[in-house]
């Protein structure tokens, strides 16, 4: 049995697979998944596991180049994904760019992705999209 990190063979798995400038996508319950792109389905309930907790998890065994995130989120959203995006700079010593786009554009990049991560998360738009970066 693995004793750290991601626990979830299908979220482990996914992690293990990526390569860089793949693109997962870490959703709130209400993102439309687009038929044929690999869904993690994590959520149990509102809120259960929450979109912060599973990018907590994801900061521990992923490197990121860019992150996107739709630019319709609160400000409060806005501002704890910047947090969030310094920290994971700051554990891998690797520039981020975090980006915005409009929540179609969000929602157009789930056709291209590995895999959309499903949350119980239901803060709307509370939607980010990783690109794989190098640990090199």
């Amino acid at each position: 049995m693995k004793r750290h990190g991601i626990l979830n063979r299908h979220l482990s798995n996914l992690v293990a697979s990526i390569g860089h400038l793949d693109k997962i996508i870490v959703a709130d319950a209400g993102l439309p998944i687009p038929n044929g792109v690999e869904t993690i389905d994590l959520a149990i309930s509102q809120g259960v596991p929450s979109f912060w907790d599973v990018i907590q998890a994801l900061q521990t065994e992923l490197t990121i180049e860019a992150a996107w995130y739709a630019e319709e989120a609160s400000e409060e959203v806005i501002a704890k994904m910047t947090d969030v995006i310094a920290t994971w700079e700051q554990d891998n010593n690797i520039p981020v760019r975090l980006e915005s786009l409009s929540h179609e554009m969000l929602k157009e990049q789930a056709r291209n992705a590995k895999a959309v991560i499903r949350t119980g998360e239901c803060t709307p738009y509370c939607n980010l999209v990783l690109v794989s970066g190098v640990t090199f």
